[in-house]
């Protein structure tokens, strides 16, 4: 039996078990990696802050820390505030596709007519678009409330959790705040 010109299943998963892999790496790169929601949400680490300057020395530390883990609280509260307006949530759904493709998943530099596109210009690019698309959707009322309440959400938590028990592993020691690399 001859397998004259077939294409050899096996490689296929493969390649796109790879370009997977490779998305996820660089997305872990660009916003850093997720922490353990069993440690985000430990009821015994949350408490006042005594004074307004350990306030905000917990927000910056736990920002840095659990950013990944409070970008997809955002954007879920976004999600799920969009599910009635489906115009939008499809708008949504392209702009985190561009988001992918230009900005997380590039190995080299975007070039456009011969020139080489900064990453910051990509950023802001992408950002202001991303706003002013959903802002057209007629959802504004919808996407203005869940961003606010997500932001409310992240800056309750960051500002009440204790810092004490936060273990970089890249590290190997305590978090000590915002300069740190997580």
């Amino acid at each position: 039996m001859t397998t004259y010109g077939t294409i050899p299943t096996s490689s296929l998963p493969s390649a796109n078990i790879k370009c997977l892999s490779q998305a996820k790496d660089h997305i872990q790169e660009g916003l850093g990696t997720r922490r353990p929601w069993k440690l985000m949400f430990n009821t015994h680490s949350i408490n006042l802050p005594r004074t307004l300057s350990e306030a905000i020395s917990r927000f910056k530390t736990n920002a840095c820390y659990f950013r990944m883990n409070y970008a997809m609280i955002v954007l879920i509260i976004l999600f799920l505030s969009l599910l009635w307006h489906p115009i939008s949530l499809i708008v949504l759904v392209i702009m985190m596709a561009l988001w992918l493709f230009l900005y997380f998943l590039r190995d080299e530099p975007l070039v456009v007519f011969n020139r080489s596109i900064d990453d910051r210009v990509i950023l802001v690019a992408l950002g202001v678009s991303t706003f002013l698309f959903l802002l057209l959707t007629d959802a504004t009322c919808n996407i203005l409330a869940s961003v606010s309440i997500g932001a409310v959400v992240v800056l309750l938590h960051a500002s009440l959790r204790k810092i004490d028990d936060l273990y970089d592993e890249e590290n190997a020691g305590l978090v000590s705040g915002p300069s740190s690399s997580s």
